[in-house]
């Protein structure tokens, strides 16, 4: 999962700034890990120790408030309420790549983003952006071929994954919605010839860059077989120690790359 949390790091410099290159400083002064990464950590928790996933929702915001969530998140998270809010966006899959790695069939994968989704994001839209990048994460890890992964995504979700970076790259724009980004997201993966160039591929769209590359870096992690070391030791080296912690105990129990 490491790949995910290297990602929302990388891109954390570059949310709202509309970059639409590839050619940035992969880590800026500036690059910290945001919410896609404090509840990525919450989710990869969840499968190591069991529990309630708004339980462990509400007190990952609590330990780390100030980490960008957005407002609704923020409004249910800090009444620690237990009724989801019907949201399409994004952060539904920003935090489930953990999925992709534990699970070890698909349909449990599907089983399991649907319930990392919807305790806030039970909008249809949001459960399908979960449950589609986690099935990426899944049969990239299971070494399907990118044309195969293409094929299950549109086959099985409805998302369109025809256009081309450079068809997309010019009129794209902010979106925080699980049609709008994650589809994109997707395609910054299938497009790239490295887990850097998936990572560089996903910010230069100039859209919501920490949570795309967050993304397209878990599937991109799980289809290449890791991240760079020096990557990895950089974003891990970004962390604090409780949330390195999680990361590293959820390598060594599922066996994935950290």
């Amino acid at each position: 999962m490491i790949g995910s949390i290297a990602g929302d790091i990388i891109g954390s410099v570059h949310e709202r700034a509309g970059a639409k290159t590839k050619d940035f400083t992969l880590f800026s002064e500036g690059c910290r890990f945001t919410d896609d990464t404090v509840l990525s950590v919450a989710v990869a928790e969840k499968l190591l120790r069991g529990g309630d996933y708004a339980d462990l929702f509400h007190h990952y915001f609590h330990a780390y408030p100030n980490a960008g969530y957005g407002g609704s998140f923020v409004r249910w998270a800090s009444q620690r309420k237990c009724a989801p809010y019907n949201s399409w966006g994004n952060g539904s899959a920003m935090r489930v790549s953990p999925v992709g790695f534990a699970c070890e069939t698909l349909e449990e994968v599907m089983r399991e983003a649907r319930k990392s989704a919807e305790v806030t994001h039970n909008h249809p839209e949001g459960i399908r952006g979960a449950q589609a990048t986690a099935a990426a994460v899944f049969l990239a890890r299971c070494r399907r071929t990118k044309a195969q992964i293409r094929e299950h995504i549109e086959g099985e979700f409805g998302y369109d994954l025809s256009a081309r970076l450079e068809e997309i790259r010019p009129a794209y724009a902010f979106d925080v919605s699980c049609q709008g980004s994650v589809p994109q997201s997707i395609i910054a993966f299938l497009e790239s010839e490295s887990y850097e160039d998936a990572i560089r591929n996903a910010v230069s769209l100039g859209g919501d860059a920490d949570t795309m590359a967050c993304i397209a870096g878990g599937i991109a992690e799980a289809w290449y077989g890791g991240v760079p070391q020096a990557i990895r030791k950089e974003a891990l080296s970004r962390l604090d120690g409780r949330l390195r912690g999680v990361v590293e105990e959820f390598a060594a129990r599922f066996g994935r790359s950290a």
